[in-house]
Protein backbone atom coordinates (compact mmCIF):
# COMPACT_ATOMS: atom_id res chain seq x y z
CA UNK A 1 0.00 0.00 0.00
CA UNK A 2 1.25 3.50 -0.92
CA UNK A 3 0.61 6.56 0.85
CA UNK A 4 0.96 9.91 -0.73
CA UNK A 5 4.20 12.08 0.63
CA UNK A 6 3.65 13.55 4.00
CA UNK A 7 3.91 17.63 4.80
CA UNK A 8 6.16 18.12 7.79
CA UNK A 9 5.65 21.20 9.76
CA UNK A 10 7.61 22.40 12.41
CA UNK A 11 5.21 22.47 15.31
CA UNK A 12 7.95 23.59 18.21
CA UNK A 13 11.58 24.52 18.35
CA UNK A 14 13.80 24.71 21.70
CA UNK A 15 17.69 26.48 20.82
CA UNK A 16 20.01 25.82 23.03
CA UNK A 17 22.93 28.63 23.37
CA UNK A 18 26.42 27.52 24.19
CA UNK A 19 29.18 24.92 23.26
CA UNK A 20 27.59 21.81 23.42
CA UNK A 21 26.77 19.76 20.24
CA UNK A 22 22.96 19.63 20.45
CA UNK A 23 21.79 22.79 19.31
CA UNK A 24 17.72 22.68 18.97
CA UNK A 25 15.08 20.35 20.63
CA UNK A 26 12.12 19.94 18.07
CA UNK A 27 9.00 18.49 17.51
CA UNK A 28 7.90 18.02 14.35
CA UNK A 29 3.70 17.36 12.49
CA UNK A 30 3.76 14.86 9.88
CA UNK A 31 0.62 16.22 7.69
CA UNK A 32 -2.62 15.97 10.47
CA UNK A 33 -1.45 12.13 11.25
CA UNK A 34 0.88 12.19 13.93
CA UNK A 35 3.69 14.68 16.11
CA UNK A 36 6.77 13.47 16.39
CA UNK A 37 8.37 14.97 19.66
CA UNK A 38 12.28 15.00 20.89
CA UNK A 39 14.10 16.09 17.49
CA UNK A 40 17.90 16.75 17.99
CA UNK A 41 19.55 19.55 15.44
CA UNK A 42 23.06 18.54 16.40
CA UNK A 43 26.57 20.50 15.18
CA UNK A 44 28.63 17.48 14.24
CA UNK A 45 32.06 17.15 12.18
CA UNK A 46 30.28 18.16 8.65
CA UNK A 47 27.84 20.53 9.99
CA UNK A 48 24.27 20.34 11.09
CA UNK A 49 22.35 17.84 11.12
CA UNK A 50 18.98 16.00 12.30
CA UNK A 51 18.77 13.23 14.81
CA UNK A 52 16.04 11.16 15.68
CA UNK A 53 14.88 10.80 18.75
CA UNK A 54 16.46 7.88 20.61
CA UNK A 55 16.70 6.13 23.91
CA UNK A 56 20.03 4.33 25.69
CA UNK A 57 19.37 0.37 25.76
CA UNK A 58 20.15 -1.39 28.62
CA UNK A 59 23.43 -2.26 26.69
CA UNK A 60 24.79 0.99 26.81
CA UNK A 61 23.89 1.55 23.15
CA UNK A 62 21.85 4.52 21.83
CA UNK A 63 18.14 3.18 19.43
CA UNK A 64 16.24 5.58 17.50
CA UNK A 65 12.74 5.86 18.37
CA UNK A 66 12.01 6.80 14.89
CA UNK A 67 13.28 5.43 11.12
CA UNK A 68 12.53 6.89 8.50
CA UNK A 69 12.02 4.28 5.09
CA UNK A 70 13.64 6.03 2.57
CA UNK A 71 16.50 8.37 2.46
CA UNK A 72 14.60 11.29 0.78
CA UNK A 73 12.00 10.87 3.77
CA UNK A 74 15.43 11.40 6.12
CA UNK A 75 16.09 14.65 3.50
CA UNK A 76 12.86 16.19 3.43
CA UNK A 77 13.03 16.11 7.52
CA UNK A 78 16.42 17.36 7.97
CA UNK A 79 15.42 19.95 5.38
CA UNK A 80 12.43 20.79 7.04
CA UNK A 81 13.97 20.95 10.53
CA UNK A 82 16.97 22.86 9.55
CA UNK A 83 15.32 25.87 7.71
CA UNK A 84 13.36 26.53 10.76
CA UNK A 85 16.49 26.22 13.32
CA UNK A 86 17.87 28.76 10.54
CA UNK A 87 14.81 30.93 10.37
CA UNK A 88 15.30 30.94 14.18
CA UNK A 89 19.01 32.22 14.88
CA UNK A 90 17.60 35.06 11.99
CA UNK A 91 15.21 35.95 14.21
CA UNK A 92 15.26 38.77 16.66
CA UNK A 93 15.10 37.65 20.55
Amino acid sequence: METAAAEFLVKRLVKFEGSGSVKAYCDLAVGDLFLLKGLRVVAGKKGLFVSMPRQLGKDGKWYDHVVTLSDDTRKAVGQVVLAAYQQELASPT
